[in-house]
């Protein structure tokens, strides 16, 4: 979300063709061995602690395994289930939350964000205008007119916020929103992609006006319990708050950070506990997932979402022009073929993590979580590497055994 390696994977598309890496979940199908080989090629060329992947084939769940370390002082391995944050795959959560909202008639995508959310700026005469022409529909397809990389990334400017606001740090969503209200667009709204974490936090605010209910709340009733999903959550910055069967956070190399919750006093802690607000970031980057939760909702949008809707969420934006790929609403979008087929995808990255899910054309979806920043983009064409070595998929589901 923060690093440039998320960029690097939005940008380039999902391909269309120290610790053991050993996998903890033994699974005896030796026609998915290319699967394993890539995870534990990945933890040790990367030298990273620990992943999660979890494949499915048309529908079912044929594959479910973790690799190397979850907690490096206890020893404890990763397992398929798992908790990872999972930072920016957070959004097609709240674009699927949004679309169920429209299709329910609840919510127009045309409407103007800023008029629906009824905040006050801190200052009314630094509001820039074209703020009341943003629409729904801009925020979910990153085309509100933002660029993180010309004015910063709100999401991570704690200090500053609340400096202006007077208010304690790490600041609310909605603290957040009013300063933003005060900060001038970089191009005029529908105009151009710009990747924006701080359009999905809005959308997560809407999404509480429409329904009358907390965000999380939302999401888990009307998108997750209708596919079955029960475990995942959103998760908490520090250490000592993390969820059962969350894993640890490793920063690399990162160097320790200035915390940005008043509660700690020492003046540096490892990045992925403090120097951020996961709280805040909900709607964008907040939720904890296993790799077999995720599959599973990747595969159980039709279970939410009508035809009509599943369609909006991968219509081609109309600035979008003939890029070969282009974001629709929560998911990258690439055109594979003449026949309406398109491999979906995102990506997503925070100090200490590193997420993929994938939605092929040919009926296969994979989730890949680790909990450690990764160091290269091997692994999405490693993952369509391993899958194509694949000559006859298992006929059963393993989706029973991973409830």
């Amino acid at each position: 979300m923060k690093t440039s390696l998320l960029i690097l994977v939005l940008l380039a598309g999902s391909f269309d063709s120290g610790f053991p890496a050993l996998a903890q979940d033994k699974q005896d199908d030796a026609g998915l061995r290319s699967f394993d080989e890539t995870m534990e090629t990945q933890l040790r060329v990367q030298k990273l602690t620990g992943c999660s992947l979890a494949v499915v084939k048309d529908g079912r769940l044929v594959y479910a395994k973790g690799f190397g370390l979850g907690d490096v002082v206890n020893k404890a391995p990763v397992e398929a289930t798992s908790l990872f944050r999972i930072a920016s795959l957070s959004k097609p959560l709240t674009a699927v939350a949004i679309l169920k909202l429209a299709q329910d008639g609840k919510l127009d995508l045309e409407a103007k964000a800023f008029s629906l959310l009824d905040l006050k700026p801190v200052d009314e005469g630094k509001v820039d205008p074209r703020l009341k022409d943003i629409t729904v529909l801009n925020l979910l397809q990153h085309t509100a007119g933002w660029n993180r990389q010309k004015s910063g990334d709100p999401m991570f400017m704690a200090p500053a916020i609340c400096a202006e606001l007077g208010v304690p740090s790490p600041p609310s969503s909605l603290n957040i929103i009013r300063y933003m209200m005060n900060r001038p667009l970089d191009v005029e709204p529908g105009t151009r992609f710009a990747y924006s974490n701080f359009g999905y936090c809005m959308l997560g605010r809407i999404i509480e006006q429409r329904s009358g209910e907390s965000y999380d709340t939302y999401v888990k009733k009307n998108v997750l319990a209708p596919m079955g999903i029960t475990r995942m959550t959103l998760g908490r910055s520090l250490r000592e708050n993390r969820e059962k069967d969350e894993v640890t956070y490793y920063p690399g190399a990162a160097k320790p950070g200035k915390p940005v919750f008043e509660s700690i006093k020492e003046e540096k802690v490892p990045t992925p506990y403090g120097t951020f607000c996961l709280e805040a970031m909900d709607a964008h980057g907040g939720w904890l997932a296993s790799a077999v939760d995720l599959v599973r909702f990747a595969s159980s949008l039709d279970k939410v979402l009508n035809e009509k809707s599943l369609a909006t969420m991968v219509a081609k934006p109309s600035n979008a022009g003939n890029a070969p790929f282009f974001y629709g609403c929560g998911w990258m979008v690439r055109p594979v073929g003449a026949e309406g087929k398109m491999n979906t995808w995102h990506t997503g990255a925070l100090p200490g993590t590193s997420t993929l899910l994938v939605r092929r054309h040919d009926g296969l979806v994979w989730a890949a979580l680790f909990n450690e920043s990764l160091k290269n983009e091997s692994l999405d064409p490693s993952l369509h590497k391993a899958a194509d070595a694949v000559t006859e998929w298992p006929k059963g589901d393993l989706f029973e055994k991973f409830k």
